[in-house]
């Protein structure tokens, strides 16, 4: 009898938490008043502005948790359309450089959508790395996806995504 008081309480939080993956682990600490930015998410999602839109709820998530990075903002705004996306990552980490940041936040999002059907439930996949830029490299890395209820908003949706992979970031 023990079994279905246990059982109904683990549907229950099933049911309230939506369908979640996440993918990583917690990095090493890293210094919070260090030089940090957000460089571009690479959108391969079919949604136009998917990466940019995302950009902007990682700025909002990073700064409820005390850090302050700045965005990178490309040079050229008409030729800007024309660039990929991987080019427009390589070329603001190699402004990263220029600038002499710590640390940068980049990478990807690979879902970002509301699903087709009647209830037309949100849909997000995103990738977050932090590199070195002077080195290039990878300190830490982390994906989730969400696919949220009904009535939620997309926002909502990779807020909760983003949130969940910044709490795997450390801070000092």
């Amino acid at each position: 009898m023990r079994v279905i008081p246990s059982l109904s309480v683990a549907l229950t939080a099933l049911l309230v938490s939506g369908c979640s993956s996440f993918t990583g682990k917690a990095s090493e600490a890293l210094p919070s008043r260090a030089q940090w930015a957000v460089l571009p998410l690479v959108n391969y999602s079919q949604t136009p502005q998917a990466g940019e839109r995302g950009e902007q709820i990682l700025l909002s998530v990073l700064s409820s948790r005390g850090l302050q990075p700045r965005l990178y903002h490309a040079p050229g705004q008409g030729e800007l359309a024309l660039i990929e996306d991987s080019e427009r990552q390589a070329a603001a980490l190699e402004w990263a450089r220029a600038q002499k940041l710590d640390y940068v936040i980049t990478g990807s999002v690979e879902e970002w959508q509301y699903k087709s059907g009647l209830d037309g439930e949100p849909a997000v996949g995103i990738s977050l790395r932090v590199v070195q830029p002077s080195s290039g490299k990878v300190l830490w890395s982390n994906s989730g996806a969400r696919a949220g209820w009904s009535r939620e908003s997309l926002a909502g949706s990779a807020q909760k995504v983003l949130d969940a992979l910044v709490g795997d970031l450390r801070f000092e």
